[in-house]
């Protein structure tokens, strides 16, 4: 850990548990003053403490906008400024098992947050930003947002629009020197893959995860599993200096599972023989 972000202030929504708590409490240890929202009072509160004196916590829904602006002007009255804004904060919405099944019940919600959240985050920051001088605003979207697939499909359309805004933001927002950039991570433990299966018996949701753990495991090329202290280095990156030439990027954090299959030798297969190993998915 250095001092990259000494003097800069951070707000992180979301940022009770996960990937949102890693991000905080790195932003903290890189110097920064932090600012924590969560819907999670007891957990957002606990991470506010980690990061130490230099932050704070909010109870936050970024479905609503206003929440936001409270959030943002907390951290411009009590640390004099606003120069990191990571709209993280997102929910999955439930699992069904086909869209035949889905009856689009959590729809106007996932999107709230997910969406609205992200969109009235990065309006509220630049805002601020676009009058002291620009900032950086990181954007959380999800290997869900860019590669399709089944399942949770309202989750996965929104995770696509975050990514579609940010690009349009980053577009908007350079005239100021306000660059907005988007993280899509995938295939890193969280509890949000277990709160996509609460309409299931705990066994069932217990099985469902391990199996979806292991399908996204042999779908990655890199054999270590990612975490969240990955991601948080990457919102380190875009949050300091390092990147002050990168706008309207989206960087996947997933340990290639969006460049394509991994290249595996078959376990049946000796080294020791020099027999060369066939691609994954070929005879």
């Amino acid at each position: 850990m250095g001092n990259e972000l000494a003097g800069k202030v951070a707000v992180v929504t979301g940022a009770a548990t996960g990937l949102g708590s890693a991000m905080a409490e790195r932003f903290a240890a890189e110097g920064a003053h932090v600012v924590v929202g969560d819907i999670d009072a007891d957990r957002g509160a606990a991470v506010a403490r980690r990061c130490g004196a230099q932050a704070l916590f909010r109870t936050t829904d970024v479905a609503d906008p206003e929440q936001i602006a409270a959030l943002a002007d907390l951290a411009v009255r009590r640390f004099g400024g606003l120069h990191i804004m990571c709209n993280n904060a997102g929910i999955s919405g439930k699992m069904h098992r086909s869209i035949l099944d889905d009856d689009f019940a959590d729809f106007h919600r996932v999107m709230s947050v997910n969406v609205l959240g992200v969109m009235a985050g990065t309006r509220l920051a630049a805002r601020h930003m676009s009058e002291h001088g620009g900032g950086s605003i990181i954007n959380l979207s999800s290997v869900g947002g860019v590669q399709a697939g089944g399942g949770v499909l309202a989750y996965r359309a929104s995770k696509a629009a975050v990514i579609h805004f940010t690009k349009s933001a980053a577009i908007e927002l350079a005239q100021y020197d306000i660059r907005v950039n988007c993280i899509a991570p995938g295939n890193i433990p969280t509890d949000l893959l277990a709160k996509a299966s609460t309409t299931m018996s705990p066994e069932k949701a217990e099985r469902m995860t391990r199996a979806m753990r292991e399908m996204m495991n042999q779908d990655r090329p890199l054999a270590r599993e990612g975490t969240p202290e990955d991601v948080a280095e990457a919102a380190v990156y875009f949050a300091g200096d390092r990147s002050r030439y990168l706008t309207g990027t989206v960087l996947t954090v997933d340990g290639g599972t969006t460049a394509g299959k991994p290249l595996r030798a078959r376990r049946s297969d000796p080294a020791a023989n020099g027999t060369a190993a066939a691609p994954a998915g070929t005879s």
